[in-house]
């Protein structure tokens, strides 16, 4: 009795220092995955160091059509997608991580895997900050059009399928390049926001918009003007 006593014992000392070492290398593991900036299991993340797959190669693929990457499109998210990616996210107002997680894949117009609400939520917001950011000062009816013709472009196949990717699109919005989208919208941007997502569009459907008595490009006056809007035209 007393054999099979000290038996058990021995075994739940060794299964004690078995899952205790165990514990201690897997969190190692982890301090040293977040250096790299790959993730935990608790993260909620998509792509990231060390990735492989279709998803990896979507990112490669916007990132080296807008200049971010120069390697090649392989699928394999290594140093130079890690870095590119790092690089987007730093001009572009976003966390830099170098992980490819919902706010960066959202930005770049890739699909995301969230659910309706969350996306739903932060697309609000971020058409309220560019709303802010590039019509504030306006009248309402034209802080609507600037998220009309954000959603617009979302519709248009010359332009990225997702609200994050119009944004963040290089050359697309001065607000971004200069840091105003990461003021705090007012109430009036958020309404907005929310009426232009509910299909009010005051520019019957332009994708355009400029401020005449600044803009300099010969190319945009030769869109087609549609409306006026506060010291913004819109056009097609």
């Amino acid at each position: 009795m007393r054999k099979k006593y000290l038996i058990l014992v021995v075994v739940i000392l060794v299964l004690s220092l078995f899952f205790g070492v165990f514990y201690l290398s897997n969190a190692n593991l982890r301090d040293i995955g977040r250096l790299w900036g790959i993730p935990d299991n608790n993260r909620e993340t998509l792509s990231y160091y060390g990735s492989r797959g279709q998803e990896v190669i979507n990112i490669q693929t916007r990132l080296k059509k807008w200049g971010y990457y120069k390697g090649d499109i392989d699928g394999i998210f290594g140093s130079q997608t890690y870095q590119a990616v790092r690089y987007f996210q730093s001009k572009n107002g976003l966390k830099v991580d170098g992980i490819a997680g919902p706010e960066t894949l959202a930005a770049l117009g890739l699909p995301t895997g969230q659910t309706t609400s969350q996306s739903n939520d932060k697309d609000v917001n971020l058409l309220a900050h560019i709303i802010h950011a590039e019509a504030r000062g306006e009248p309402y009816s034209g802080q609507v059009a600037v998220g009309a013709v954000v959603l617009n472009r979302v519709r248009d196949s010359r332009f990225p399928g997702t609200i994050a990717g119009v944004v963040y699109q290089p050359g697309a919005f001065d607000a971004v390049y200069d840091g105003q989208i990461n003021l705090q919208p007012d109430t009036a941007a958020y309404n907005a926001a929310r009426d232009a997502l509910n299909g009010w569009d005051p520019t019957y459907g332009c994708v355009y918009y400029w401020n005449p008595a600044t803009a300099t490009s010969s190319w945009i006056w030769s869109r087609q003007i549609v409306v006026t809007i506060g010291k913004h035209v819109f056009a097609r």
